[in-house]
């Protein structure tokens, strides 16, 4: 894969893509805001994970030695402009889109979300919790960002409510998969005296986080279907997330090796996948 591709990491940033056409299913509108509001949380989603790798290199070399920059495909000074005219195109298209739904509040989430990105890569990350409850913000967003777009452009407060609703449970979901990932990490981010939860209080204590985490989010999610916001088949298909996310939680518990740990990661990940299309199955 083009170095230059692979480093936005595509299958992280279409993550966010997701959320953005989800909200346009729930909220039934495909026109252009939305599109442009999908486009523009590609970008902006592609340069935080070019920034991170900037930032990242030297614990990358030991933790993931085949990107892009520790490779050596893409120099450090390459790596940077790229990341800055990932995040300028995306803000230009955020005010596209606030002109469009004739409000400023689709252009200030671009702008606010790519400074947390930036900072978050360059600092935040390092900061036990702090790190993993910005990550978290920037996903349940992805869900706020697209509800606004669309509650704007056609007076629907309700979608604006819902988005709010879902932009929460994302956020309860990815800091689930933040620590786990800590755990994975902690060799790497040892050597550069990074202060993740891991490092700072142990994996016993991060497991016992992540699986309440985990739990949470499955007991939490069928509020969804009781107060009106999705249907029934909302709930026969997020019962596959339930059980992929307690399984992801008695995966960590028993066992807090980073093997277990990467398991787990990935446990969440496809419960995270899971649950997205229930969103879009239950709104119809």
């Amino acid at each position: 894969m083009n170095g230059y591709l692979e480093i936005i990491r595509p299958g992280n940033a279409v993550m966010g893509v997701i959320a953005v056409i989800l909200m346009a299913i729930i909220g039934e509108d495909y026109n252009i805001p939305i599109i442009l509001g999908a486009i523009a949380v590609f970008l902006a989603m592609g340069g935080g994970n070019v920034i991170n790798d900037y930032f990242d290199h030297k614990i990358d070399v030991i933790n993931k030695p085949n990107r892009p920059i520790p490779s050596g495909r893409i120099s450090l000074q390459n790596a940077k402009i790229y990341a800055y005219f990932l995040f300028l195109l995306s803000i230009v298209i955020g005010f596209i889109i606030s002109y469009l739904v004739n409000s400023l509040i689709p252009a200030i989430i671009v702008i606010i979300s790519s400074i947390l990105m930036y900072y978050y890569a360059y600092k935040l990350k390092k900061i036990a919790i702090i790190g993993n409850i910005s990550i978290s913000i920037l996903t349940g967003l992805c869900f706020i960002f697209g509800g606004f777009i669309i509650g704007l452009e056609t007076f629907n407060n309700n979608i604006i409510i819902t988005s709010l609703y879902l932009g929460f449970f994302a956020f309860i979901m990815t800091m689930a998969r933040e620590v786990t990932k800590d755990m994975e990490d902690i060799e790497g981010d040892k050597t550069e005296k990074a202060r993740t939860f891991p490092i700072l209080y142990g994996l016993k204590k991060s497991s016992y986080l992540a699986g309440f985490l985990m739990i949470l989010a499955s007991v939490l999610s069928p509020i969804l279907y009781f107060n009106g916001i999705f249907n029934f088949y909302y709930i026969l298909i997020l019962s596959l997330a339930i059980i992929t996310f307690f399984y992801g939680a008695y995966t960590i518990l028993k066992d807090q090796s980073i093997e277990s740990a990467k398991k787990a990661s990935k446990l969440v990940k496809i419960g995270m996948m899971i649950a997205f299309i229930s969103f879009a199955v239950g709104s119809f």
